[in-house]
């Protein structure tokens, strides 16, 4: 089969992961595959996606190959693929926008954006590269609050009739204008925010939804998060931080019997710590009320490395994306939106998104 070409905005610890985990599984037998929730989504691997084009604004990765940027600082995920061969793709240089927050220069240079000096694309000049490379569907990979960038980069892919798959939390997927727009261009869309594996959005949304099955009144919770990457240092800046707290509150109060009032319900970064590097540690806790309204309460601390989680629901978007572009579907793609984002247009819960997700890839639903 052809391989399922694809670009990047932003070669960070995510894009790592993900290109990492394209060569890892390459040769791995699929009995013995350890990570994925598919191994073969409608005739395709993970290693048959392949990175035609990719954009950032660090100096330390513009200019490189990818197989070399994505091992460059400010990444600081774990290495779990080393030999990643020349790809042959240069890291072009991409729009700035919003993408750096001003607080980021305050830090050292191993843990914060350096921006190069090379002149900025504009967009034709972005249209042109995707258009040329042959790329089908370009990911976002844009810091927290980048929302003049993503929505820069999301019409670069309506222009050039490719697909958008928006892994950040800038509101693009679930914009009706936005779907829109894609859905006369007969162009899928996945998004908005990515879940991870098993991360915090998805314990979260797993213990709310058995409270609720159990017959349990939640009261009132709180999720907490710190790590040590670029995302949480970014995230220090709380104006950046509106779309994130929405999006991760929305995932966890759509499952919920009752809609907590605000009050009672508090998710989203909690601070930067240098030394977690790519680690997140999540603090939950959840107050509620059981049979004759006796008091409960779970606490529970998660650890997992954040990016490779990620990485883990972006291989499956991509290859559902792929398979809306050989069936021609326009537009939002339900079920593997709902499945793998945090704010996708329609929310379902869990176990639903998942039996749509089987449904869309055996061809039984259309989106």
């Amino acid at each position: 089969m052809e391989k399922i070409k694809i670009a990047i905005i932003g070669i960070g610890n995510c894009a790592s992961s993900l290109i990492q985990g394209i060569h890892y599984y390459k040769y791995k037998d699929p009995q013995e595959v350890i990570g994925l929730m598919h191994w073969d989504i409608g005739g395709y691997t993970p290693s048959d996606i392949e990175v035609v084009a990719a954009f950032d604004i660090d100096k330390r990765k513009v200019g490189k190959d990818v197989s070399e940027a994505i091992f460059e600082k400010p990444n600081c995920t774990t290495v779990f693929c080393e030999d990643i061969p020349e790809s042959g793709v240069e890291v072009s240089m991409g729009c700035v926008l919003d993408g750096v927050a001003p607080h980021m220069a305050e830090f050292k240079d191993d843990n914060t954006f350096i921006v190069s000096d090379e002149a900025e694309k504009e967009k034709n000049e972005i249209i042109k590269i995707l258009k040329e490379s042959g790329a089908e569907i370009l990911l976002n990979y844009l810091p927290v609050g980048s929302e003049e960038a993503t929505r820069f980069y999301a019409q670069c892919a309506l222009e050039a009739g490719v697909a958008f798959i928006n892994n950040m939390p800038v509101f693009i997927v679930s914009n009706p204008e936005w779907d829109a727009k894609f859905r006369e261009r007969g162009i899928p869309i996945v998004g908005d925010d990515i879940k991870a594996q098993i991360g915090a959005t998805i314990t979260h949304r797993t213990l709310a939804n058995l409270f609720r099955e159990r017959g349990v009144k939640l009261e009132r919770t709180y999720q907490l998060n710190t790590g040590g990457n670029t995302d949480f240092l970014n995230m220090l800046n709380r104006n950046r931080l509106d779309s994130k707290k929405e999006s991760k509150t929305e995932a966890v109060q759509s499952v919920l019997a009752e809609r907590l009032e605000p009050e009672n319900i508090h998710i989203g970064p909690s601070d930067y710590v240098t030394w977690q590097q790519d680690n997140k540690l999540c603090f939950l806790r959840m107050e509620g009320k059981t049979f004759g309204d006796v008091p409960m309460n779970i606490e529970l601390r998660l650890s997992v490395e954040d990016s490779p989680n990620s990485a883990g629901c972006v291989i499956d978007a991509i290859r559902c994306c792929k398979l809306a572009l050989e069936r021609g579907v326009g537009g939002y793609l339900t079920s593997i939106s709902a499945y793998t984002m945090k704010h996708p247009p329609e929310q379902f819960k869990d176990e639903k998104a998942h039996e749509m997700v089987e449904e869309f890839i055996a061809g039984k639903r259309e989106r």
